[in-house]
């Protein structure tokens, strides 16, 4: 069984999007047009997402009027999205629409990841989710230059020094990379 990992870049003051639900603040930041390979989690067979994440990537990268650019970005991973309406989803996209909480829907998500990793993109909501139930084994977070005035917090949840472990903390550009290991509640 695979690991779950939260990876995610957020503002300096913690926050995954703007009041808008928008990532263009990450966009605006100097540097590389791709994400350097070295900050993606490895061997991902599944994608996690909350339904504002996915929508905002879905527009920003014109994935609906380009459905071919879905594979370049998701191969052929299927991506689940917490939601609670009906989504538009790009023709031969891999993407399955899931209502309810994290914990109804989690065996299903471990079973099509397999033996691979699930990376679990956005939201806070749906982080707090899997540490609610104990099933997150990584936060790796790639801290931005860059404030929002409010938006989607990183974790609107409390969550103690005694649960995380730093394993790495290092310069990327410039961000700052910080991993995590979540450890399980005793």
């Amino acid at each position: 069984m695979g690991e779950i990992i939260f990876d995610a870049a957020t503002t300096l003051n913690g926050y995954l999007a703007d009041a808008d639900h928008s990532l263009q603040w990450l966009f605006d930041i100097g540097g590389d047009e791709e994400p350097d390979p070295d900050l993606l989690p490895r061997d991902v067979s599944v994608h996690v997402e909350g339904a504002n994440t996915y929508l905002w990537v879905l527009e920003h990268e014109k994935f609906m009027e380009h459905p071919a650019k879905w594979h370049t970005y998701y191969g052929d991973r299927p991506t689940y999205v917490f939601t609670h309406r009906d989504l538009p989803i790009p023709q031969g996209a891999d993407v399955r629409l899931l209502r309810g909480a994290v914990a109804q829907h989690l065996d299903h998500i471990r079973n099509a990841a397999g033996t691979g990793n699930i990376w679990v993109l956005g939201g806070g909501e749906l982080l707090g989710q899997f540490l609610d139930i104990d099933e997150l084994d990584e936060l790796a977070l790639t801290i931005a230059p860059a404030t929002v005035a409010a938006g989607a917090s990183l974790l609107p949840r409390a969550i103690g020094s005694d649960r995380l472990k730093l394993v790495e903390a290092r310069q990327a550009g410039p961000f700052a990379r910080l991993r995590y290991r979540v450890l399980k509640r005793e």
